[in-house]
């Protein structure tokens, strides 16, 4: 060897090519998989950055010593680089026509039995793969993920850049927040009996930001919430992209991050489509057509409002002439095509609407008969064809296809709805799943009725800025239940395929107009002093008008590569449990350090 070459590589392992055929080459990487062909030994050696066919037979003098390597051992390989034979090059890898015949060979690493195989992508068991996480991304598909995710990262970052914005780090240690989810808390050593609590999200922070007269700030800010783990959010923390801006209007805000986050789509969709220019839906628009406020719209089923047809005389089905005296809905699906499904398809949905709380889904089937529609189904008797027709041409079917009921409560009746929606249309194999559909949804209601404590609560963020002029705002009588349920906010979220990606408001920055907004949801001037001093205390001092939003980079990540786990797109992430199984969090404290920090515990007894 020269006395110029590298202590470990000339080459990495994906470097090669048939131009350095010839070549003396000094390697290091992993053995990921060893073959033994008739006594010649076949080496897949490994690094970050590719994979080289090592091929070493018994003249070789390190033949011996590459007898004993195993899988995952690391390695340091010396060579010559040579054409693979004709025939056994691999199409599949940048290396794949050349290969070293290993002349010299050195262990940097020995690796002990595996606990799980690093090559082949089969399946393990989550706690095996979270217990011995480093060698799970190790693995190809994880691998690739996390540098996806880094690479969507700079993406999103070098866009908001080049939108103006700056990027900002918030406190990570701050004040207990009263609103949302429960906080992670922190004792202090210094404060004996006080707690710092990590942040959920740098709500207050982002908007003291633009009070101090920064204009667009933005941040890929860790979150933190004491939740209960649900398969949707990573147990513990989270990352967004936070996002504030100055002396705008909710306009602003969608032609600034509409093309920040589509464009981030379409660098990493690799050819599936990306929505071009967003649809608005208002709220209730899609609580009625989608069942929910996060629709796919991947999915081109739309729910109708048919409760009218139920009242008329000649209508005799009871059960939903019911529901709706006492001030519910009927809801209707449409199933285009379902006419020619068999009779399990229905019993099928009508189980499942009972597994959901429902006593079942109604439905009619329309089929064509000597060039009349005839409708089939156990509720069909009690609607007359003159009904018959208006359900039709609600619900956009003709014959051939079919339509569900949901009845009940309006909220419970369209949540139904939306999810029978979402089940017919996978059933059917209506949606197409290589897109991306976007939309905002906006006029969301800034109250709602709190039916346990019969009290009007906030629907979304309190800091949010009803869709209502100042004078006519701070002139609403608390009392005035119906108006005040109907006032809805400069408050949107954006979806993507049944996901919220992101969700922000224009702020309310006037301190007269946050007391009254609060006022309204039940709380003194006091409180909100006590639970929002800093915010109140700052919007006496001239505050912009501002607004922004928070989209989740996780989500963002999992949509981006097909995973359908977010477990599967974050480097070390905890269990459902929210363990770490591989350091060990969370662990119990010393005597000392609990002394320290003047703490004693309360467990209760086992």
């Amino acid at each position: 060897m020269s006395a110029s070459m590298h202590r470990y590589r000339s080459h990495t392992c994906g470097a090669l090519r048939e131009s350095d055929v010839g070549q003396v080459a000094r390697l290091s990487g992993w053995c990921h998989r060893i073959r033994d062909h008739g006594g010649v030994l076949f080496i897949d050696l490994r690094d970050h950055y590719g994979m080289t066919q090592c091929v070493i037979d018994p003249d070789s003098p390190a033949f011996k010593q590459a007898e004993a390597a195993r899988s995952e051992w690391v390695i340091r390989v010396d060579g010559k680089v040579r054409k693979r034979p004709a025939g056994t090059e691999n199409a599949e890898l940048p290396t794949g026509t050349v290969e070293v015949y290993i002349t010299d060979m050195e262990v940097l690493g020995p690796a002990a039995e595996l606990p799980m195989p690093v090559f082949g992508d089969q399946d393990y068991p989550e706690e095996t793969r979270l217990t011995y996480r480093y060698l799970d991304l190790r693995r190809e598909k994880l691998h690739a993920n996390i540098m996806k995710r880094g690479a969507i990262i700079n993406s999103l970052r070098s866009r908001m850049q080049q939108s103006g914005f700056f990027e900002f780090t918030t406190p990570i240690l701050t004040a207990s927040s009263p609103e949302g989810a429960r906080d992670f808390l922190v004792p202090s050593r210094i404060h004996p009996g006080k707690f710092y609590a990590l942040p959920q999200a740098p709500q207050q922070f982002k908007q003291l930001i633009m009070i101090s007269g920064f204009d667009r700030y933005f941040q890929i800010a860790p979150c933190f919430r004491d939740e209960d783990p649900r398969a949707d959010r990573l147990p513990g923390e989270f990352y967004q992209l936070d996002v504030e801006m100055s002396f705008v209007t909710q306009e602003d805000i969608f032609q600034t991050m509409e093309p920040v986050i589509r464009d981030t789509f379409k660098e990493f969709a690799e050819g599936k489509p990306v929505t071009d220019v967003f649809p608005r839906i208002p709220y209730f628009e899609s609580m009625l057509k989608y069942g929910n406020d996060k629709p796919d719209l991947r999915n081109p089923l739309i729910i109708a409002d048919v409760s009218e047809v139920f009242t008329r005389e000649d209508v005799t089905f009871n059960a939903f002439k019911n529901v709706i005296k006492s001030g519910g809905v009927v809801r209707a699906i449409p199933a285009p095509g379902a006419a020619a499904q068999p009779r399990s398809f229905f019993d099928k949905l009508n189980d499942w609407a009972r597994t959901e709380g429902a006593p079942g889904l109604g439905y009619i089937v329309f089929e064509e008969e000597a060039g009349q529609i005839q409708a089939k189904g156990p509720i069909a008797k009690f609607i007359p064809e003159a009904a018959q027709a208006v359900i039709r041409e609600k619900a956009g079917i003709g014959a051939g296809d079919a339509v569900f009921f949901s009845a009940g409560a309006e909220d419970k009746a369209a949540s139904l709805a939306g999810k029978a929606r979402t089940r017919i249309g996978d059933e059917l194999g209506l949606i197409d799943k290589d897109r991306f559909e976007f939309c905002w949804i906006v006029d969301f209601p800034q109250y709602e009725w709190n039916e346990d404590e019969k009290k009007i609560d906030f629907s979304h963020n309190p800091f949010s800025m009803a869709n209502v002029d100042h004078d006519a705002f701070m002139a609403l009588d608390p009392a005035d239940k119906d108006t005040i349920l109907k006032i809805t906010a400069f408050q949107y979220d954006m979806v993507c395929n049944g996901y919220e990606m992101a969700s922000g408001s224009i702020r309310n920055h006037r301190p007269d107009r946050m007391v009254k907004a609060f006022e309204i949801a039940g709380y003194g001037e006091k409180e909100v002093m006590e639970r929002f001093g800093g915010m109140y205390r700052a919007f006496q001092y001239g505050a912009p008008p501002h607004g922004g939003m928070a989209a989740g980079v996780d989500r963002i990540v999992m949509l981006l590569c097909g995973a359908h786990n977010l477990r599967e797109i974050t480097l070390f992430p905890m269990n459902q449990k929210a363990e770490d199984l591989l350091l060990g969090a969370p662990s119990e404290a010393t005597p000392k350090q609990l002394r320290e920090l003047h703490i004693r515990l309360n467990l209760q007894e086992k």
